[in-house]
């Protein structure tokens, strides 16, 4: 008989201390393997474009073109034989599949779509792991990362999730109440006492201030400050119990993978906005794995994939545009200024309110006239302005000598300008010896008058925002009144007039200038030119830098090939080809581009006969076609190259 001794604690203590060896072995050599498995990116087993007949008119099997002499052509969907390596025809090839590491993708509207596939052995996976895969960019010396895909552990989830629950605990756990810092019953008995409101309503108390007076009085400050100090402390306890976050944002995506592993296969799509002479994008995979905060194996970078851009825009025509444009010899300019007057007099005060500039501002427009490399002043006429203030007559007179004192004033300014000019211009000596001085035209300036000024008073009760829909309408009526001093004496009867008298009846006391010119050297009074048409030129350079969405607003005036381009670019595929099938003679180009926007809308028999037609006018379009997704599918699935793909395709184009 033998005697069953109990099991001692060190015992266990060894047990448990050999399964943690042995686990930690296993996980050993489980990274030391890595190396031998990879992560791969390949372009996904999937047509390139499938040719899309739901919006056009249903097409045969069978194609019949014609050559350039006219001749009929049978075309048939066809197959390489793998055995002979020639084309055969067969009735059940719908669209071609490219299993290479590069692909062409077409431009829409100036973005591109890249797809490309994910896998990853099932003995790169762990329950303990969490997997990073960051897929980066590589065009035109730029890097662009993309968002990672990310592949946890079920047992590296739970750890996460047991560190979120123990940080939501202790967020729970925090008191928010304000109450839980007072001491309650105290303070209660302290406002049934005082015959206080147990409400907290201040207004029955004596004054604010004693009201927080008596809750500071109770309030457990130590408490409160231990209790901000634990909210001080929710970042430290987060990054204590979450190591690693679980990332909402950011992420392609996040999945829990767990035990027996299967192979992981995700594909990747992502849209890519592009760029002027952008022509190749490069992708490469990397990435790391980590257990716990702590980085275990960094996974090398995979062999890259090439997308070759397929874009419209080096399809743009150099065109030049001008626009017819009429030049008139006489032109005209103005200007107002706001000069004050004392009441009811005429004379000129520079010191008087902002008139030293104003009398600046419009010696600075004459002297500019006068010395005009491209016109000739005339003339110039002055108006004065008075307000509806007083009576219509003497605000006539008045207006007219202020007009008359304000072209007297700048008179003189001319004439010394016009003596300063004439010095300038130097002189000549005649036959006899005589000094003669080059001479500088007078300038004739005459004076107006407007009396009241109504139709600016119209102005500001149409746009001023101090005026309500009645004031207005009140101000319509009265409007309506012919006699001048009747008309302004109903408007001194309205709520508004205040401001009317104070706020606008300055801003009416205005003089204007008219300035008369004539360009020089012009004898006829119209001359019609031609000059490059800007708005064209800015879309086609809109357009040759792919901001597709820009040309198209310029260019849809215009209704021509570079239109049609930019249509077909934003994927107005309708709009352009009927830009398009009005084009003769028909180019080369424009065959081919019909043929793209055919395959878009349907008409697959209409397709091929255009590319046929464009390839046989321009053998350069057969590699065109082999880097166009939509022609691609054509060409592969009616065998139109009838020669090795790999001898076809030329991708620097």
């Amino acid at each position: 008989m033998f005697r069953k001794e109990p099991i001692r604690a060190n015992s266990i203590l060894l047990l448990l201390v050999l399964l943690l060896l042995s686990a930690g072995c296993a996980m050993k050599r489980k990274v030391a393997s890595l190396p031998l498995h990879e992560v791969r990116t390949e372009l996904p087993e999937l047509p390139a474009y499938q040719l899309d007949t739901s919006q056009g008119k249903a097409h045969s099997e069978t194609i019949i073109v014609h050559d350039a002499e006219g001749q009929e052509v049978l075309l048939l969907k066809a197959v390489r034989d793998d055995e002979t390596g020639e084309m055969v025809a067969t009735e059940v090839l719908d669209a071609a599949v490219i299993t290479a590491r590069f692909r062409s993708k077409a431009e829409r509207g100036g973005k591109v779509d890249l797809e490309f596939e994910v896998q990853v052995p099932p003995e790169m996976l762990d329950n303990q792991w969490e997997m990073t895969l960051y897929p980066d960019l590589y065009l035109l010396g730029d890097t662009l990362r993309l968002d990672p895909l990310i592949l946890t552990g079920s047992g590296f989830r739970r750890i996460q999730e047991r560190g979120y629950r123990r940080y939501h605990r202790y967020e729970a756990g925090l008191q928010t109440d304000s109450a839980y810092f007072v001491r309650e019953g105290r303070f209660n008995l302290f406002v049934s006492r005082n015959g206080w409101a147990e409400d907290g309503d201040t207004t029955t108390w004596s004054d604010a201030s004693s009201w927080q007076e008596t809750v500071d009085h109770y309030t457990r400050f130590a408490r409160k400050r231990r209790e901000q100090r634990r909210i001080d402390a929710l970042p430290e306890r987060f990054a204590h119990w979450v190591k690693v976050p679980i990332l909402e944002e950011g992420v392609k995506m996040d999945s829990v993978v767990t035990a027996p592993f299967e192979p992981v296969q995700y594909t990747y799509v992502q849209s890519i906005r592009t760029r002027p002479n952008l022509k190749k994008i490069n992708l490469v995979l990397s990435g790391e794995i980590t257990r716990q905060q702590k980085h275990i194996y960094s996974i090398p970078s995979t062999d890259s994939l090439t997308f070759y851009i397929s874009t419209l825009s080096g399809f743009t025509h150099d065109i030049v545009r001008y626009k017819k444009q009429i030049i008139y010899r006489r032109a005209e300019a103005n200007a107002s200024c706001h000069i004050v007057f004392p009441v009811g007099k005429d004379r000129l005060r520079p010191e008087l309110g902002n008139n030293e500039a104003e009398i600046r501002r419009i010696e600075y427009h004459l002297r500019h006239l006068l010395t005009n490399d491209a016109f000739d002043l005339d003339s110039v006429v002055v108006t004065a302005f008075a307000s509806p203030d007083g009576e219509w007559k003497k605000n006539a007179e008045l207006s007219l000598r202020r007009s008359a004192t304000v072209s007297d004033y700048f008179g003189g300014f001319m004439e010394q300008l016009r003596d300063s000019l004439a010095a300038e211009a130097g002189f000549s000596v005649g036959l006899d010896g005589s000094i003669i001085t080059e001479e500088v035209a007078r300038i004739p300036i005459r004076s107006r008058s407007r009396a009241e000024n109504w139709e600016g008073l119209d102005r500001f009760m149409a746009t001023d925002s101090v005026f309500t829909d009645t004031d207005r309408e009140r101000y319509s009526r009265l409007r309506t009144i012919r006699e001048p001093d009747r008309r302004e004496l109903a408007l001194r009867r309205e709520p508004y007039f205040p401001y009317v008298r104070d706020s606008l009846y300055p801003r009416l006391r205005v003089v204007t200038f008219d300035f008369h010119l004539h360009r020089k050297g012009m004898v006829k009074d119209t001359v019609e030119t031609t000059q490059l048409d800007d708005v064209y030129a800015a879309g086609v350079q809109a357009l040759r830098d792919r901001d597709y969405e820009t040309a198209m607003e310029l260019l849809a005036p215009y209704d021509d090939y570079n239109t049609a381009v930019a249509y077909l670019a934003m994927d107005r595929n309708f709009s352009a080809l009927q830009i398009l099938e009005k084009i003769d003679p028909r180019t080369p180009e424009i065959y081919y581009l019909l043929a793209l926007l055919k395959s878009r809308t349907g008409d697959i028999d209409g397709a091929v006969q255009d590319y046929w037609t464009a390839c046989q006018q321009d053998p350069s379009f057969v590699t065109r076609g082999n880097l166009d997704p939509e022609i691609s599918a054509l060409v592969k699935a009616y065998g139109l190259d009838k020669r090795d793909d790999d001898d076809d395709i030329q991708l620097d184009f």
